[in-house]
């Protein structure tokens, strides 16, 4: 298969609710939000497939940080990083990574 075939799937498994959190498991998050976010500006990239688990809370902040961090790049792609939009995009992105880190102790991989 080729790297940029739309048909690739990775599985994906992610808890929120990790009781251990390790090297290999923040590698993993890591490069499933950044295939996530590539896939929401239409990139090529793999489709990931699977589920992620947690608390109601702990998936609606997942999805609320992966939504703020969308704006915050869409909004530097077409502002500039000087532009009062996108320090409000930046201002909500950290809102919203504050929230989903203290709900499950994970890094957010990207900022």
């Amino acid at each position: 298969m080729s790297k940029n075939n739309t048909s690739e799937l990775i599985p994906m498994d992610i808890n929120l609710n990790q009781k251990e959190l390790n090297e290999s498991f923040l590698a993993m998050f890591g490069e499933t939000v950044k295939i996530l976010l590539k896939r929401m500006f239409g990139s090529d990239s793999i489709l990931p497939v699977g589920k992620i688990r947690g608390t109601q809370a702990q998936i609606r902040d997942f999805e609320r940080a992966l939504m703020a961090n969308r704006d915050y790049i869409q909004s530097y792609m077409n502002n500039g990083l000087n532009n009062p939009a996108t320090y409000n995009s930046r201002y909500k992105l950290d809102g919203a990574v504050g929230n989903f880190e203290r709900q499950t102790g994970i890094k957010w991989p990207f900022k």
